[in-house]
């Protein structure tokens, strides 16, 4: 029961995380991207503050999510494992995303909007753990 709630802990932290994006971190494309205009003005920002509040929020993601896939699991392995993979995903999607930026959004908004959810949001988290569950029944086989 304790792993449940220690799971349940983790949720909350990334909903929270969520719930109070706009009060933790800097990000002037939040509302830019929330706005149903997609011919918004394109925000202004600093550069040096941005790239510390993105890299902010995904350690705070980061944590909830090893937390929650440490308490589901309980196999330390596959935590470090989870780790590595959150971190080579961020090292390859973060720069695409400050590129995105620097263009202004001419590789298109969409492009932009998805890449941006992988730096903002914990959606490595909802990739592996469908994949160590699936490991973890192959093993009990």
């Amino acid at each position: 029961m304790l792993r449940w709630i220690l799971v349940f802990v983790g949720v909350v932290g990334l909903v929270g995380i969520r719930a109070l994006e706009d009060r933790l971190f800097y990000d002037p494309f939040l509302w830019y991207f929330k706005s149903a205009d997609h011919a918004a003005v394109f925000p202004d920002y600093e550069w040096g503050k941005l790239i510390l509040g993105y890299i902010y929020r995904f350690l705070l993601n980061t944590f909830f999510s090893l937390w929650i896939i440490h308490f589901l699991f309980q196999n330390k392995e596959w935590t470090l494992q989870a780790l590595v993979l959150m971190v080579l995903i961020f090292i390859i999607v973060f720069p695409l995303y400050l590129i995105c930026i620097e263009e202004r959004f001419r590789f298109g908004y969409l492009f932009a909007f998805y890449i941006r959810r992988f730096v903002i949001q914990p959606l490595t988290l909802l990739l592996i753990i469908p994949i160590f569950y699936y490991r973890k029944i192959i093993s009990e086989r």
